[in-house]
């Protein structure tokens, strides 16, 4: 993808960054930075982009995300209504892979963390009693002093890579595409598929929407997603449909359809090939205790 470039920056006492965003949406722009990214979800839901990988996420998600890793957190639309009683929260910590010194990760006691942050470079879940230690660490992090704060930020990353309790989320071999004057093009293709993925959408419509001819839109996305425009879409309806399976309010016949696709065959080929179980089996998961 071609996504935007930012810079999160330090405080002038401080040598990384740690804080507690507490807003009514997450940035909502497909976006990039140098700084290795450890964020805590704490409230909010919605569709994660990140790398080559569409998902959903939710409270209680933490994610590494490498330097350079292009990401993206769509928050549902209730987020975007203008109600004070629904707001996202999520610690947040960046950190450059070099901010103790460029011989810091050479160091032969530090080849885990090295080898963690190149992983990340596709972006990590971090799951399990991991997960958990982390996010208590996190918290501490916020309110340590000093010296404290980077050793506290040790230890996290310590503890990642020596338990390995995480999954990796991009495909392998992914490398982002990064071209900063294409930005507002990817950021408009997204938001629009965003709001009209329930309902029928032409490459001629789509195109029109990025302002190319058909022909080289097919071409720009391919080139920077590594999937077709169609597969694009059949991701963001699975995804939909898994958060409508979740909540168990609705017949599967009915998610099929209200998550954009036109029969009921086509959303299980879709949701076996993505998902790699079938709807009824997904909703089981989650409906069985």
């Amino acid at each position: 993808m071609q996504p935007e470039l930012l810079k999160p920056l330090p405080s002038p006492n401080h040598s990384f960054s740690v804080r507690k965003d507490i807003v009514p949406y997450f940035y909502n722009r497909w976006h990039f930075h140098t700084e290795i990214e450890l964020i805590h979800i704490i409230q909010g839901n919605g569709t994660q982009f990140l790398g080559d990988s569409i998902s959903k996420f939710k409270f209680g998600d933490l994610i590494m995300v490498g330097s350079n890793l292009p990401h993206f957190w769509k928050c549902d639309e209730q987020y975007f209504q203008n109600n004070d009683k629904v707001f996202s929260i999520a610690t947040v910590a960046h950190f450059k892979e070099n901010f103790w010194g460029n011989d810091f990760l050479n160091l032969p006691e530090n080849i885990k963390i090295k080898e963690l942050f190149e992983k990340a470079k596709r972006g990590l879940y971090i799951k399990g009693s991991t997960k958990e230690m982390v996010i208590e660490m996190m918290e501490k992090m916020l309110i340590a002093s000093e010296a404290e704060r980077i050793i506290t930020l040790l230890e996290i990353l310590l503890e990642i890579a020596k338990n390995k309790n995480f999954s990796v989320i991009s495909s392998i071999g992914f490398t982002p595409n990064i071209n900063a004057n294409e930005t507002e093009r990817i950021n408009t293709i997204y938001n629009y598929s965003l709001k009209k993925f329930k309902e029928k959408i032409s490459i001629e419509e789509i195109s029109g929407v990025a302002n190319i001819s058909p022909n080289s839109f097919c071409r720009f996305f391919k080139l920077h997603t590594r999937k077709t425009y169609n597969t694009f879409l059949q991701e963001l309806r699975v995804g939909y449909a898994s958060k409508l399976l979740i909540e168990n309010k609705r017949s599967i016949t009915q998610i099929c359809y209200d998550s954009g696709f036109n029969n009921i065959t086509n959303f299980y080929k879709s949701f076996k090939k993505i998902m790699n179980e079938t709807p009824s089996g997904y909703q089981k998961k989650f409906t069985s205790e």
